[in-house]
């Protein structure tokens, strides 16, 4: 990320918007169960607010710096696996709730975004939800990423991909500069 982004997003500015906005609009009606992951939490504000929505919760980041941040921060409640979420090494069916919130973009391409979104259902247990949310591309939001990677997932096309990956229900919405999703495995 540019200095500029990874400032917002350490800034307490993003971190109220993100628990006044982003994860109530993000998360409204989605049953996340006991047993959760949040994949590419980066600096924790999402964390922050999912903890209190779940039992237990595990976090996949891929940024070596990011991992220890979040091990110093968050301790032994939440376990903080260094990882891809392309590549997860996690077991199959483990989670009731897969998360991801503002990340998807930076996912550097859309096989691989794919490929998170297949990893997301496999880890996922029957009956459980893939759910999260990200930007719409836009003038704006290009300016604010020059210089990442930023590949935006264009919301017409996510409910197929979403069922491409192994879901059996997925649901897109917008508003706000953002669009959610929620995608369902199939009952046991």
């Amino acid at each position: 990320m540019n200095r500029y982004h990874r400032f917002y997003c350490r800034s307490r500015r993003w971190a109220r918007t993100v628990e006044e906005q982003v994860l109530p609009w993000a998360l409204h009606g989605v049953p996340l169960g006991g047993d959760a992951l949040e994949i590419g939490p980066g600096y924790g504000a999402t964390t922050d607010g999912l903890l209190h929505r779940v039992d237990r919760l595990t976090l996949a980041e891929v940024d070596p710096a990011a991992v220890e941040r979040l091990r110093r921060r968050y301790g032994g409640p939440v376990g903080v696996v260094h990882a891809d979420g392309a590549e997860l090494p996690l077991p199959d069916g483990r989670f009731d709730a897969v998360t991801c919130f503002t990340m998807l973009h930076h996912v550097p391409s859309p096989e691989r975004q794919d490929r998170l979104f297949a990893e997301a259902r496999r880890v996922l247990r029957p009956g459980g939800v893939f759910a999260g949310c990200d930007a719409l591309d836009g003038a704006l939001f290009r300016l604010v990423h020059r210089g990442d990677t930023c590949v935006p997932v264009p919301p017409d096309t996510l409910a197929g991909r979403l069922r491409a990956a192994g879901f059996e229900e997925a649901q897109v919405s917008a508003g706000k500069g953002r669009f959610r999703f929620r995608a369902f495995t199939g009952a046991a």
